[in-house]
């Protein structure tokens, strides 16, 4: 008889944004009340964006999972934790050097300090890698400005897997990743991080975790186009050398709605996965990813034109606003010196003026080449994995 290891794991988006998510409190209640069930081992959460919310969610799930970190990150914290029930033995967060533009503030994944968290678990002497994480959000699918941002996450988090994973038995990733099954982001995690899809089956393939017509917050528009919804977030798995896994069971484990509301838990569905580890030797699937990193270096190479267009775009405003701060001057000397009401609208229109300059000069300056040094690092990263990868290939 085969001695195995069963752990139960959720994962899910709580959209919860203070002042801004609809429900957030009831929601976050009832979430809590599902993770005291004692029905999970191990619970990733993201969007988690109040400490308050992470000490309830602690708190009332304390019997039943009493071990728990919360990542901080950025203005905002990073919104993901995990809560386990077995004891964490160690943590480290690395936060994305690309994660959105500081200037949308409407979107507000700069200011969340994004990344991928990482809890070390022992259970039953297996050593388990426990990852969370939530890439960058896709507001616009038609035209979707940060591509480049979410590949080079993507990349960044199978690297960070892949060079911290050493001496662990199992790894799994369970999170928010904003990317579908057939997108670039989702073969990059997967083919260069050699994680395998907890989704085992057709039926949860197709089966989405948001914009699903089922769930209360989804507007009519995206229900009618695509009733089963996008299916972004993911349980992904690797085994290793001493140990074989394998999915038991998956599923969407809540109800549509809270019990006795007329609203979902969340704008996503939460999804679970109970996965078995068996001593013995996990077969990796090899998955050939150079044509996914051929295709994210071209599209990191049009993000890098693109910047130099918006830096020469930011410094020809910035030389316009100059000229226009300089015709106040001169309307002061040709109106009335005497008249306050001039002189204060003199005033206002050149501290205006002054603050847009500023923005401009930001933006063309220090903010162009934050992002264009990060865009560079991972393009040079890719691109030497790309080079070992055919060097390998050649080898054998």
């Amino acid at each position: 008889m085969t001695d195995a290891t069963s752990i139960r794991l959720l994962t899910l988006n709580c959209w919860g944004i203070p002042y801004i998510s609809k429900n957030r409190s009831a929601r976050m209640n009832a979430i809590a009340e599902k993770l005291a069930d004692g029905e999970y081992d191990i619970v990733c959460l993201q969007e988690v964006w109040s400490v308050d919310d992470f000490k309830m969610l602690k708190a009332k799930a304390q019997e039943c999972l009493p071990y728990s970190h919360y990542f901080y990150s950025g203005v905002l914290g990073s919104g993901i934790c995990i809560l386990s029930r077995y004891q964490i033995q160690d943590v480290m967060f690395h936060r994305w050097p690309l994660n959105g533009y500081v200037h949308k503030i409407h979107h507000g994944d700069w200011f969340g300090g994004k990344g991928i968290g990482l809890c070390r678990l022992k259970i039953k002497n297996i050593k388990v890698n426990i990852y969370v994480a939530h890439l960058h959000a896709e507001y616009d699918r038609e035209n979707d400005e940060y591509t480049a941002h979410r590949v080079l996450q993507a990349f960044d988090t199978a690297q960070f897997i892949r060079m911290t994973k050493g001496g662990s038995d199992v790894v799994i990733l369970g999170g928010d990743l904003n990317t579908e099954p057939q997108d670039l982001a989702y073969r990059i995690i997967c083919g260069i991080g050699e994680l395998t899809d907890a989704c085992t089956n057709s039926s949860c393939f197709n089966q989405g975790t948001n914009e699903c017509a089922t769930n209360s917050y989804t507007g009519s528009n995206f229900a009618r186009k695509k009733p089963e919804g996008h299916r972004i977030d993911h349980i992904l798995y690797l085994g290793s050398s001493r140990y074989k896994v394998e999915v038991t069971d998956f599923k969407q484990p809540f109800p549509n709605r809270v019990p006795g509301k007329n609203f979902s838990y969340s704008d996503h569905e939460a999804i679970a996965a109970t996965l078995k580890m068996t001593k013995g030797h996990y077969e990796v699937q090899e998955v050939d990813v150079r044509d996914s990193l051929k295709e994210a270096l071209v599209i990191c190479e049009a993000a890098l034109v693109s910047i130099h267009r918006r830096r020469m775009w930011y410094l020809l405003l910035s030389l316009f606003l100059l000229i226009l701060l300089i015709l106040p001057l001169l309307l002061h000397l040709l109106l009335d010196q005497n008249s306050i009401a001039v002189t204060i609208a003199l005033n206002v229109l050149r501290f205006l003026l002054t603050a847009v300059l500023c923005y401009t000069l930001f933006m063309s300056s220090i903010w162009n080449n934050v992002e264009k040094n990060s865009l560079k690092a991972g393009y040079l990263a890719m691109e030497m994995h790309l080079v070992q990868l055919n060097r390998n290939l050649a080898n054998t």
